[in-house]
């Protein structure tokens, strides 16, 4: 059987292996054109920064030093504003899940009452919103200014995620599932929480990603609505980093300017793999799932 196998194998033609040999280098190039601003950025943030201003670093680093992760971490806001985006992350993520994808199977049901209406209501925030002024006096009017519900509760309501999920849901989930279900004496919770949900873990990962990503690089959010230092998230605090040593290298002279302003530089570095990091470790891990969201939200509901 197996040599029938091998013997059935189509073998590629001449020019079929050219155009693979084609489309494999250009699939190199892609990749390195995309990985090499990355591994230039960590190597750059480790190295000297003489040599890094002076266009010497290229592909390995030189001088290694952490100066600039020793200078930010004797930064004692870092730490809070980690612990402050973690939270946020956390509570953002499971509040996010909790509000949308409900409304997204109850809007994937046909026999929803009013389900036109609802998915008209809920599309009109994608193209109008009453501004930042109407939507800062709504929050104040709610009493969540400068309180810790306000980066997890507001916003928490996204219509592209619901119009993702009540895709997943209207393309995987059939009615006759729920009349099976019916049989069995299962009511809608029941329906909800013991089928629906274990069979959508697709996109339930895939809305998850997307919002603790959003949570983990919002900062305007938090710089509208956010004035006490101890909840400023790790964004804005980095933020605050760079603008003050920017500051500092713009008041200084002759050969202390320059070393600040080289020092500077560095810490731009560091803080971008200090900010990036966390969710490029997370992102492998959840891969396959974001790839199938991507499909799915290409779909038609």
């Amino acid at each position: 059987m197996k040599t029938a196998v091998r013997n059935n194998k189509v073998k590629k033609s001449k020019e079929d292996k050219i155009f693979d040999f084609i489309l494999y280098g250009i699939a190199a190039i892609l990749i390195v054109v995309a990985l090499y601003p990355m591994y230039f950025i960590v190597i750059a943030s480790i190295s000297n920064p003489n040599l890094v201003s002076n266009g010497e670093i290229l592909f390995l680093p030189k001088g290694i030093n952490f100066k600039a992760y020793e200078q930010l971490a004797s930064y004692s806001q870092l730490w809070t504003g980690y612990k402050n985006t973690i939270l946020y992350v956390i509570f953002g993520t499971i509040f996010t899940l909790v509000v949308n994808i409900p409304a997204a199977y109850a809007l994937s049901r046909r026999k929803l009452y009013g389900r036109k209406a609802l998915t008209i209501f809920y599309l009109i925030p994608m193209f109008f919103t009453g501004g930042l002024i109407p939507t800062y006096l709504a929050v104040q009017q709610f009493h969540l200014l400068d309180t810790f519900w306000v980066m997890v509760l507001p916003f928490s309501v996204v219509t592209y995620y619901i119009i993702v999920g009540r895709t997943f849901f209207a393309n995987s989930i059939p009615e006759e599932l729920w009349e099976a279900a019916q049989l069995d004496g299962c009511g809608y919770m029941g329906f909800f929480f013991r089928i629906v949900l274990p069979l959508s873990k697709a996109v339930i990962a895939v809305i998850a990603l997307w919002a603790a990503v959003g949570q983990w690089n919002s900062y305007f959010n938090a710089l509208i609505y956010l004035r006490d230092p101890e909840l400023q998230p790790l964004q804005i605090i980095l933020r605050n980093i760079l603008i003050s040593n920017q500051t500092i290298s713009s008041m200084t002279t002759g050969a202390a300017a320059a070393e600040a302003k080289q020092m500077a530089d560095l810490i731009k570095y560091a803080v971008i793999v200090v900010s990036s990091a966390p969710i490029m470790c997370l992102y492998p891990f959840v891969q396959k799932h974001f790839n199938q969201g991507v499909m799915l939200g290409s779909l038609k509901g």
